[in-house]
């Protein structure tokens, strides 16, 4: 009597076909990960945008400087308003070194105003940087830090 080794072709053609059915169900499920990259972008650009008006802020305390005295970061000069760095592109834009995939609609020079960066993929995929805000501009005391909000809609 001969004893049997490995699997039979039968064997062999219905795990293929579970295997199939299996993938056919679970790959929907993770075939699209592009609006988690775009909210994944948009979430490490806030990021960056807090970060550099923090080190921007935090330069202007080191230098002595007053509220609405421009810093330099890495040779580039950071336009300041109520300590932070302002909504234009030599502002909070230069302070992130942000370009490339964003679509960026500045503000004016003055505290309060608004840089929205846009994914370009997507049009409701934005971050707001409002700048930071005093009762009188550059006169202290700030009233309030500079916002990032993130709105992953349209994504």
């Amino acid at each position: 009597m001969k004893k049997q080794r490995g699997f039979t072709l039968i064997e062999l053609i219905m795990v293929i076909v579970i295997l199939g059915v299996l993938s056919a169900f679970a790959l929907p499920r993770f075939a699209d990960f592009g609006q988690d990259a775009r909210v994944a972008s948009l979430n490490a650009l806030a990021g960056a945008l807090r970060a550099a008006a923090n080190i921007a802020h935090a330069q202007q305390l080191a230098d002595g400087a007053t509220p609405g005295t421009a810093v330099v970061l890495e040779g580039a000069s950071i336009a300041m308003v109520n300590g932070y760095p302002q909504a234009v592109q030599a502002g909070i834009t230069d302070a992130a070194q942000v370009a490339g995939d964003y679509q960026i609609a500045h503000g004016a020079a003055a505290g309060g105003e608004e840089a929205v960066y846009t994914l370009t993929t997507g049009a409701g995929c934005t971050v707001t940087y409002t700048a930071a805000t005093a009762a009188t501009d550059n006169v202290n005391p700030i009233t309030a830090a500079p916002q990032v909000v993130v709105n992953p809609n349209g994504c």
